[in-house]
């Protein structure tokens, strides 16, 4: 009886009720479907770069794993501001709420105009740092062409995406996750049909090929940010913080401080993970061009598996931060654990379904050999290790959801840079080891950040209230 009972409560502690579970999804299926559509137009996208030939993917590919440390900037910047966007909404205090997409608007311009002027006087030797592997002088020089051409056109989507990602963002934080995800999908729609035309020439349209496919996702990025700009406005009754929202870009001094203690280390934390990423990415890369191209197929089948356990993740700081802000402790914690337990275990469901796709999806691409069966294995590792990742999404974002960013600093991008980058670039430069196991243990070596994960969230040093006395 007494062993029953304690199974039981075991359950109980880490399956939640019908009731619980259709809240999470209530709130993660919205994103998934949004990132879901958003990541399988790319997918789509790259696969019809790839069927134009390896070159082209691969400049293309380069300037987006550039232009994914930027998005991580983005991301950083208004995360520091979107934790206490969570808690004032939990508050129902909208001139919080208010104050924080001002600062975000402030944040994201600064990265974005940074970002811009980078790209433009620095772009051709951040390309050449992926082009250093073996492969012919004219491909090489090809490559850099035309990631060149694609890097120059993707520039005008940038102050686009800078607004969608502050309304957008707050818009979750304050659990409005559908009209993104409408939003979303009209964008991808657009891109998709676009990316059609542009790239070969269908209907009329000239034939541009990877600047093809960079306009039509141009075009989708403003698409997306009037959707959701004008939605946000004219519904004041859902989304209150837009009234008199840019009646002054004011922000109050005592929260700027604040946000900038909590959200520094998000913002140094997404940039150095971002770059941590890309340097992943450049270690691979000294392989050879059949490496970046393999690598390549693999990341886009694996970002449209990955919606997943990033939209539970995201669950996890909207839901968890909600209840801090609104000094609910116990419930918080509870409902941290059920969540991270089911996001691990549909993640291993996900795993499964990503082994089986495997050796079919690099067959899609106008590639070569080789390119393809360095793919085939960089998605088979990543759906073995696909479990671990999601346990560390959560345990990041209860972390942050209690404003603990100095511990996710750590947690994230130094460990990414002292342990990952380390072994990729020692292993890939000083060993003979095959690029295939230099990426597996590269993996595994994250099961040490599980370790450090598991330990802090059951501390529960996270537990905060970070609004109450604001």
């Amino acid at each position: 009886m007494e062993q029953r009972g304690r199974k039981a409560e075991i359950i109980h502690r880490f399956l939640g009720d019908k009731k619980f579970y259709m809240m999470v999804l209530g709130i993660a299926v919205p994103i998934m479907i949004q990132n879901g559509i958003t990541n399988f137009v790319n997918m789509l996208d790259n696969i019809m770069i790839g069927r134009v030939g390896t070159v082209q993917m691969s400049g293309a590919s380069i300037v987006n794993q550039l232009i994914f440390v930027y998005n991580l900037c983005m991301f950083g910047g208004v995360s520091g501001a979107g934790i206490f966007t969570a808690q004032y909404f939990g508050q129902k205090n909208h001139e919080g709420v208010r104050q924080t997409v001002r600062f975000k608007f402030w944040m994201s311009l600064v990265i974005t105009v940074g970002a811009i002027l980078l790209f433009i006087f620095a772009g051709s030797g951040l390309i050449r740092l992926y082009l250093q592997g073996e492969g012919s002088p004219q491909d090489i020089e090809a490559t850099l062409r035309y990631g060149r051409e694609y890097m120059l056109v993707m520039l005008i989507g940038l102050p686009p995406f800078m607004m969608t990602t502050n309304y957008a963002s707050t818009l979750r934080e304050c659990g409005e996750t559908i009209t993104p995800m409408r939003a979303g999908v009209a964008a991808v729609l657009v891109n998709l049909v676009f990316n059609y035309l542009l790239i070969y020439g269908k209907f009329g349209f000239p034939m541009l090929g990877v600047s093809g496919a960079a306009i039509a996702t141009v075009l989708s990025r403003y698409i997306e940010m009037l959707i959701i700009v004008v939605w946000t406005h004219r519904h004041p009754e859902k989304a209150p913080f837009a009234e008199g929202l840019y009646s002054s870009l004011h922000v109050d001094g005592n929260l700027v401080r604040k946000i900038l203690i909590k959200g520094s280390p998000l913002l140094v934390n997404e940039t150095l993970w971002g770059a941590g990423v890309a340097m992943l990415a450049q270690c691979y890369s000294v392989r050879g061009l059949n490496v970046v191209a393999g690598m390549n197929i693999s990341n886009t089948i694996n970002n449209v598996f990955n919606i997943v356990f990033i939209a539970l993740g995201d669950s996890v700081a909207i839901v968890v931060g909600q209840l801090l802000g609104a000094g609910k402790m116990k419930e918080a914690k509870e409902t941290d654990t059920r969540m991270i337990t089911f996001s691990v275990l549909c993640c291993t469901g996900v795993a499964v379904l990503m082994l089986f796709v495997a050796p079919f999806f690099p067959r899609l691409y106008n590639t070569n050999d080789e390119a393809r069966r360095l793919a085939t294995w960089f998605i088979a590792i990543t759906a073995v290790f696909m479990p671990q990742n999601a346990f560390l999404h959560a345990t990041y974002f209860t972390l942050r959801s209690g404003g603990k960013t100095i511990i996710t600093f750590l947690f994230d991008s130094v460990f990414i840079w002292v342990v990952s980058v380390s072994l990729a670039f020692c292993l890939s430069r000083f060993t003979g080891l095959s690029v295939i196991l230099i990426y597996t243990i590269v993996q595994a070596a994250d099961f040490l950040k599980c370790i450090i994960g598991f330990i802090l969230v059951r501390k529960g040093v996270w537990i905060n209230n970070i609004v109450s006395d604001l």
